[in-house]
């Protein structure tokens, strides 16, 4: 069985994240994404540059960028594809993320069940 990364990063993010980290100015290594409980559809995601990796992280390395899943947050994240968006009022990573159950009418909070344990045997990290 071929194994696929846990999540698909597209060229667009991929540029945004290389970006971030150059203009870091050597501090940062990629970008770390994680979820967090919170607003009013349950949980929402979070972006930072992440300066070194921690424990138990994942990474995900693609088109020259480097993301790094926090460990708590893998199996709300398999599967995901992680975009970037501009439009006029706004730039901003986004997710279309198959353990998504539910969405605030913000957009800035979903609801997310876990993928089955089982189910990382297909992916890589």
């Amino acid at each position: 069985m071929a194994v696929r990364p846990l999540m698909e990063i597209t060229d667009a993010a991929a540029a945004r994240v290389k970006k971030l980290v150059e203009n870091a100015g050597g501090k940062a290594i990629g970008l770390r994404v994680g979820v967090k409980n919170g607003g009013c559809a349950g949980m929402s995601y979070v972006v930072e540059l992440a300066e070194e990796a921690r424990p138990g992280e994942s990474v995900v390395e693609d088109k020259g960028a480097k993301v790094l899943v926090e460990p708590k947050a893998v199996l709300f994240l398999i599967g995901a594809r992680m975009d970037f968006v501009t439009d006029k009022l706004s730039a901003t990573f986004t997710f279309q993320n198959p353990n998504e159950t539910a969405s605030c009418g913000c957009g800035e909070s979903v609801s997310l069940t876990a993928a089955a344990p089982e189910v990382l045997e297909e992916f890589s990290a």
